[in-house]
Order: C-alpha cells, then structure tokens, then sequence
C-alpha cells in the first residue's frame, strides 16, 4: 500500500468555508507532510470529481474530515473501488466530531499525528485486513440475500402449483425441478415465470 488518498477537512465539504481550528493545524501534523514524510504518495483531492478522478490510483482513503462528514465521503468514494477507508484524527478533527462518536460510523482503522512510522505502517497493515473482512462480510451477505430471494420465488411457484394441480408441496418441488431440467434453466428462473404468469392471470379476472 503505497498511494494514499487524502481528502482534507477544509476542502471536504464542496463550498464550505475552512474551519478557524484547521488554520491552527501546523504543517507536520497534516497528513500529506506526514505521510509523504513515512515515504507513501499522496493524492490530495481539492473537491468530490478530484477524490473520484484519484480513487483510480488510491490504494487507501485516509479522510481528515470530522466524523459527521466520513459516512458520506465512504458512501462516495466506495462506489468507485472498495480500499481501506482511515480516519486521520487530529486535534482539529477530533474536537469537531466529539457530538458524533456514538454515530454507525465504518473506518477500518485511525491514524494520528503522532504516529511513528512503523505505527503508521502497522495501522495501514490492520486496516487493510479490516476491509478485507469487511468484503468478504458483504459478499457473504449478498450471497445470502440472493438465496433468500431465490426461496421467496420458489415457494411462491410451490403455493401456486399445490392450488392448482391440488398437489403436495414435495410434488411441486419435483414439477418445479423436472421443468427446469428439460428447460435447461435455474429453478429460480422457473419459478419466477410461474409466479409471473399466474399474477397476470389473476389481474385479467
């Protein structure tokens, strides 16, 4: 992990003003000093077509905004490319984001001012191990709503088939799995075309 983009709490916000604390922020607590200091390319965005232009080449997101304003960058930027999403907690962005800490907020890691390099690198390394998880997590989830939508259709078809050939539910099952045997297609697809075709033929009584 090498290239990091950084989007900076004083140009988060497209036409915000720059908050008075930032000012306060010396040079070597920013994250591009600091950053680039540890030997890492930064890609700063200067506003939302920039950080989206930038995911392209970002290995990670380090976002220096209070915590109100991560979800929505996350939200953003994850339509792009799923990376490791950091928090960079300055003195300026914590006392900005203390009315938000109870918030459902998803970093997979903070990173500080203050950290040492190899702090620094340690932080990267277990927050990219996070998003991992979190990835393999929402495709695991995905993959389990779709099997759930498969079973709503097929008992769907199956309710139908029991009503109007007065067959068992078992008895369904094989009509629905013969059918998509010699149709040569899934027993979702089959049963989707059931439940369609006895819905249109309700609506026309």
């Amino acid at each position: 992990m090498r290239s990091l983009l950084v989007v900076d709490h004083r140009t988060a916000t497209e036409g915000a003003m720059a908050d008075p604390q930032s000012d306060q922020l010396s040079k070597t607590e920013t994250p591009k000093y600091v950053l680039e200091n540890y030997g890492y390319q930064v890609l700063r965005a200067v506003d939302e077509k920039k950080a989206e232009l930038q995911m392209v080449s970002a290995d990670a997101v380090v976002l220096h905004v209070p915590l109100n304003e991560v979800k929505q960058w996350g939200r953003r930027l994850l339509k792009q490319k799923t990376v490791p999403m950091l928090w960079w907690c300055s003195a300026a962005a914590a006392s900005q984001s203390a009315a938000f800490c109870e918030d459902d907020i998803q970093v997979d890691g903070i990173l500080t001012p203050s950290m040492s390099e190899q702090e620094l690198h340690w932080a990267l390394h277990f927050g990219s191990k996070q998003c991992f998880e979190r990835l393999q997590w929402m495709n695991e989830r995905k993959q389990l709503e779709g099997r759930l939508e498969e079973r709503k259709w097929i008992d769907m078809a199956k309710g139908i088939l029991c009503k109007i050939k007065n067959i068992s539910e078992a008895e369904a099952y094989d009509v629905l799995r013969k059918q998509a045997m010699n149709e040569r297609k899934r027993m979702v697809d089959v049963a989707t075309s059931i439940v369609k075709v006895y819905q249109i033929l309700q609506d026309q009584k």
